[in-house]
C-alpha cells in the first residue's frame, strides 16, 4: 500500500538501523523537519546516486540536538524501512520541500550461518590488509547492513546492495566484494613497501654460478 512521505533526498545510502546526524540549514529541509516534529517525526530519504529518485530509507527522528536562533537544526534520525520511491514532487504543493508517494520494501533478514563466517574471516583479512586494528571485528552479532558502510563499498554498489531484498543474496554480495577488493590491497601495500625500499642500501644475497 502506497503512502505519502516527505522527501530528503541526498547523495547517501541510508541502510536499516543506521543512525544519521543531521545539520538542518537549508529553508526547504528546516520546514520539513518541522513539519516531521509536528506529526509523525518520520520522512524519507531518497539516495540520490545515479541522477535519479527511486529507493531510500524511511528515517525517524530520535532527538533535536540543537535549535539555532536562524532556525538550523542539528538533529538525531535513525533509518527503517526501504521504499521505492512512486511518484515525486517537487515541491509538495503549499510547501518548500519535494515528497511523493513510497511504496515500502519487504524486506528478508533471515541469514545464511555458512555464509557468516564466511564474511567475518573475510573482513579480519580486510582489516588486517589495511593494517587497522578495530573494536568493529568484535562484533558478530550484525546483519549486512551494519557493516556495508565499512567495507571500501562505493556509493553505486551501496545503492545496489539496498536494492537486494533478502539476507543470504546481500551476504553473497558482499563476499564477492571482497574476495576481489582484499587481494587489490595487498598487491598495493606490497607496492608500497616496494616504493619506500627504492632508494634505499638493501642487502641481495649472492648467486652461485
Amino acid at each position: 500500500m502506497a503512502e505519502f512521505r516527505s522527501l530528503f533526498p541526498l547523495n547517501l545510502v541510508a541502510f536499516p538501523g543506521e543512525e544519521l546526524n543531521l545539520h538542518i540549514f537549508e529553508p526547504r529541509y528546516i520546514q520539513l523537519i518541522d513539519d516531521a516534529l509536528a506529526d509523525s517525526k518520520k520522512f524519507g530519504i531518497p539516495a540520490y546516486v545515479k541522477s535519479k529518485i527511486e529507493f531510500g530509507t524511511e528515517v525517524e527522528i530520535a532527538e533535536v540536538s540543537k535549535e539555532y536562533e536562524d532556525g538550523r537544526k542539528d538533529i538525531k534520525t535513525r533509518a527503517g524501512r526501504i521504499f521505492r520511491v512512486l511518484n515525486f514532487m517537487n515541491p509538495v504543493r503549499g510547501k518548500l520541500y519535494s515528497g511523493g508517494k513510497v511504496e515500502f520494501i519487504k524486506t528478508d533478514y533471515s541469514s545464511d550461518p555458512s555464509l557468516q563466517i564466511e564474511i567475518e574471516e573475510l573482513l579480519a583479512d580486510l582489516y588486517q590488509a589495511l593494517n587497522i586494528k578495530t573494536s568493529f571485528l568484535e562484533k558478530t552479532e550484525r546483519r549486512v547492513f551494519d557493516i556495508a558502510h565499512n567495507i571500501g563499498l562505493s556509493k553505486e554498489q551501496e545503492y545496489e546492495l539496498l536494492k537486494i531484498t533478502r539476507e543470504d543474496l546481500r551476504q553473497t554480495f558482499v563476499i564477492n566484494h571482497l574476495q576481489k577488493a582484499i587481494p587489490l590491497l595487498k598487491e598495493m601495500e606490497r607496492s608500497k613497501e616496494l616504493i619506500k625500499m627504492n632508494g634505499h642500501f638493501k642487502n641481495f644475497d649472492a648467486i652461485n654460478f
